[in-house]
């Protein structure tokens, strides 16, 4: 919200709109493309491609048009309430999201592999022991090495709990009306963001062709690249929002007393912090 405009006090109804249904068509089209990519379809991925293309132009209008609204000095108390209620309830659906993920972790280490070894290994395969991680069902995975905690993983949570505290730096500028100082701190978290993206990416290619770690490497390699892999999907959302608030910092939007855009983005990214600090100690530790 730039510093001239005025809210207005009362609940702003937007005219019907066209993006909601549009947004839908690309999600169908892209759930579609990706089941026939999955079953070999040969044009799959160039629909999948137009579909995703679909999508992140009409997000662009429709979020574009809630920027205008809000600069326009259409949005008052109530609508500030309705959006911090909304980014909560979202946050709160991505914990449960991330909790069938721990949870499947929990229930395969924990729970399922000493049950399994109370059994006769001739039930399973022969040589069977009850540990975390096996190679099995023995004949169907191939021999591989978990994933240890340094470097990588180590200096990725390093780089995380940096990014959260520039980010907070970045919050309190904001809100002392200081906008070149939170520009610059917010684009140094984005930066982080982005290193961490890149030294993930630098650890699957070592999984891959070091340790022979693979998605299909049984429940340990399946729950891993899940855990990791929507992890940082979610850096990777995380600081394309936070870029979408840093133009529009640049821009002169948000004032002191408000700014929901930005404490939203930064709630999501405290979010993705904290779901890295339980993914290091679980999955890269115990």
């Amino acid at each position: 919200m730039s510093a001239s405009r005025q809210t207005s006090p009362g609940y702003f109804v937007p005219a019907p709109s066209r993006h909601p249904a549009m947004a839908s068509a690309g999600l169908l089209v892209i759930v579609a493309s990706a089941a026939a990519w999955i079953n070999g379809l040969p044009w799959a991925h160039w629909t999948l491609a137009l579909g995703l293309l679909w999508l992140l132009t009409v997000l662009r209008g429709w979020f574009g048009d809630a920027i205008g609204e809000s600069e326009g000095g259409r949005y008052g108390r109530n609508i500030d309430r309705s959006y911090r209620w909304s980014m909560s309830w979202f946050i709160f659906s991505e914990i449960m999201f991330f909790g069938a993920f721990f949870g499947a972790l929990f229930y395969a280490r924990t729970l399922a592999t000493p049950e399994l070894g109370s059994l006769d290994s001739k039930l399973l395969w022969p040589g069977f022991t009850a540990t975390w991680p096996n190679a099995g069902p023995a004949g169907l995975v191939e021999t591989f090495k978990p994933m240890g905690p340094w470097p990588i993983p180590t200096l990725n949570t390093a780089v995380l709990l940096t990014s959260g505290v520039t980010l907070t730096i970045a919050h309190h500028a904001l809100r002392a009306a200081h906008r070149a100082r939170a520009a610059f701190w917010l684009f140094l978290t984005i930066a982080l963001g982005f290193i961490f993206l890149g030294f993930q990416s630098f650890e699957y290619f070592h999984a891959y062709q070091e340790l022979n770690l693979k998605l299909t490497s049984g429940m340990y390699g399946s729950t891993f690249f899940l855990l990791t892999g929507f992890h940082g999907f979610h850096v990777m959302m995380g600081a394309t929002m936070l870029s979408v608030i840093l133009i529009r910092i640049l821009k002169g939007h948000f004032t002191p007393e408000h700014h929901f855009g930005f404490e939203g983005a930064a709630w999501y990214w405290h979010f993705v912090d904290v779901v890295w600090l339980g993914l290091y100690v679980v999955v890269y530790w115990l």
